[in-house]
């Protein structure tokens, strides 16, 4: 359960007649504020993750003025505050192995501060999950406003998504792209601030935000730069001073339901897998864990309902034209828990509209007429006994059951000494597998599991392949990859056993993922591993002797519910 408050609120402060009172009230009219706007509203903080150093956040200072109208129009008293940003593709060694710190940042942020309510904005892959994460800890009335992705590039008359860089990555290392296009495709590919414009874990998250109650329904898909996303920000503030008066706080709206809720939406939308770990990792601070069982059984059923790229044909803005999220979620029916709450903390069941289940194509299907089913799956067996994600959506359905021979690499930079050797032992039937690269190993399960295919293959046409590690993907990728592989090599899990032409193979429809080498022969590998070296100071340490595998979400051991420090 979330810790309990140790901060004083505004009745407490603010409002306080003796010498605390005046000292608070002193200090703010530094700011320019009179001690009647602050003693007597509530007061509402405003987390910003702005930085220029994150540039899909890069717009949210004009998001925060936003929201502060917002709460002034609704009586209350805005004050914003900063919190660390992570950016995906500056961070090092990954984002994902600063998000526990951020979200230590966020929750220390508010349990510490005279704050009646916060309004929290994120944006960049890591920035919403920990701000959920600290959130919840925090227990104090919360909402979230997303950044919204970016306009569309366009490269002489084609369109560009963030998903693009891929396929033209690919060309380039083949030949089949000059150096020259690849230039213009670098000054093309992103058009304005905002996230990634496709079905990353940027709008992913923002999207499991809606289903947790903690945004406002069809808040997620606005573009970053619209008025609407401005008007949205602005509604929040309003519904934040709401959420405080009532005293509803994050306990009392994320609730296990509402993460099953979350963990659907995200499979409707194929959406990206990194949303499994942030979902597993506030699951263990809601004190109701998902193992790999529960995980497959959420999954059941679940309809790919979306055809937004990566593992569709059509943009965000689609999606967003024919009602976004909560359309999503009423396409869903019963395998959506209308009964909880939205972030206009009235039941799902008020917000959407029952449609006809009569569309066959566009954006989003029908559930009826989809003909694929879950956009996520959960795999386990002999080489991930803890289970592995697979995102069904973006891979070759040919490959989903697959056999073949292992082809090995040892860390990121063994990967990229070799993946295009042309003396390279590798066919279109090999199983690529990367390892060392997990939570404790990356650190951080950096997002290098979306394997190059090798330029020598790439060359002959092959555009997929089989791909195992224990390291995360972008949202924007596809393919057929295996991700999260738990226990991870770093810490003694099978991955660290497998030898080049092992044989892999890969069921999904079965949900297994195995490694066909005689038991014996394990344990005789198993002798001969090394065991990581434990870092000597600072975070990294803090990290390797705390950090949970992919399997309960990569949080922190003693930030989980019921965890004693």
């Amino acid at each position: 359960m979330p810790q309990e408050s140790v901060s004083q609120t505004t009745g407490e402060l603010f409002s306080a007649k003796g010498f605390d009172g005046f000292l608070a009230r002193a200090f703010m009219t530094a700011e320019g504020f009179s001690p009647e706007a602050v003693g007597q509203r509530p007061v509402i903080g405003i987390a910003n993750s702005w930085s220029e150093l994150t540039p899909c956040n890069a717009g949210l200072r004009e998001l925060a003025a936003a929201v502060k109208r917002g709460v002034i129009a609704a009586g209350g008293f805005p004050l914003e505050f900063p919190t660390i940003s992570l950016s995906e593709p500056y961070i090092r060694p990954s984002s994902l192995y600063l998000r526990n710190l951020m979200a230590m940042d966020v929750e220390e942020m508010i349990t510490s501060s005279p704050i009646d309510g916060v309004v929290m904005l994120g944006g960049c892959d890591k920035t919403v999950p920990a701000q959920l994460m600290g959130a919840y800890s925090a227990d104090r009335p919360s909402l979230t406003i997303a950044a919204g992705p970016r306009a569309l590039g366009r490269w002489g008359d084609r369109e560009l998504t963030t998903d693009d860089i891929w396929s033209l990555s690919d060309d380039h290392r083949a030949g089949l792209l000059s150096d020259e296009d690849w230039s213009c495709v670098e000054t093309c590919l992103n058009d304005s601030v905002g996230t990634c414009n496709v079905m990353g874990t940027a709008t992913t998250m923002a999207i499991v935000a809606e289903a947790l109650g903690m945004a406002l329904p069809g808040s997620a898909l606005l573009p970053a730069t619209s008025a609407r996303r401005r008007a949205a920000a602005e509604k929040t503030g309003r519904q934040i001073v709401e959420r405080a008066r009532a005293g509803l706080t994050p306990s009392q709206v994320v609730t296990r339901e509402a993460i099953w809720n979350a963990i659907r939406v995200t499979a409707a939308c194929g959406g990206s897998t990194n949303a499994l770990l942030h979902l597993a990792a506030l699951a263990g601070r809601v004190g109701e864990p998902l193992d790999t069982g529960e995980l497959r059984e959420c999954l059941r059923g679940v309809p790919l309902i979306t055809d937004v790229r990566p593992a569709g044909d059509y943009h965000l803005s689609d999606l967003d034209a024919v009602g976004g999220a909560p359309a999503v979620i009423a396409e869903l029916g019963d395998l959506f828990d209308t009964t909880q709450l939205a972030g206009t903390d009235r039941p799902w069941s008020e917000i959407i509209v029952r449609r006809a289940p009569v569309r066959t194509s566009g954006a989003i299907r029908s559930s009826v007429s989809s003909a694929r089913t879950a956009g996520l799956a959960v795999v386990a067996g002999t080489l991930a006994p803890d289970g592995a994600v697979v995102k069904c959506a973006g891979a070759d359905e040919r490959l989903l059951s697959h056999c073949g021979p292992a082809v090995v690499f040892d860390g990121v930079e063994d990967l990229h000494d070799r993946i295009d050797d042309p003396n390279l032992e590798v066919t279109a039937d090999s199983v690529l597998v990367l390892r060392g690269v997990g939570p404790v190993g990356g650190p951080g399960m950096p997002e290098v599991g979306a394997i190059p295919i090798p330029k020598t293959l790439v060359q002959s046409g092959v555009r997929d392949m089989v791909r195992i590690s224990d390291a995360r993907m972008s949202g924007t990728s596809s393919g057929t990859m295996i991700l999260h592989a738990c226990p991870e090599a770093a810490v003694g899990g099978p991955l660290a056993l497998v030898r080049d032409g092992d044989a892999v193979e890969l069921d999904v429809h079965a949900g297994r993922l195995d490694l066909l080498v005689d038991e014996h022969e394990l344990e005789a590998r198993r002798a001969r591993l090394s065991q990581a070296k434990a870092p000597s100071r600072g975070f990294e340490r803090l990290h390797h002797e705390h950090v949970l595998q992919a399997s309960e979400g990569c949080d922190f051991d003693f930030l989980r519910s019921g965890a004693r420090v």
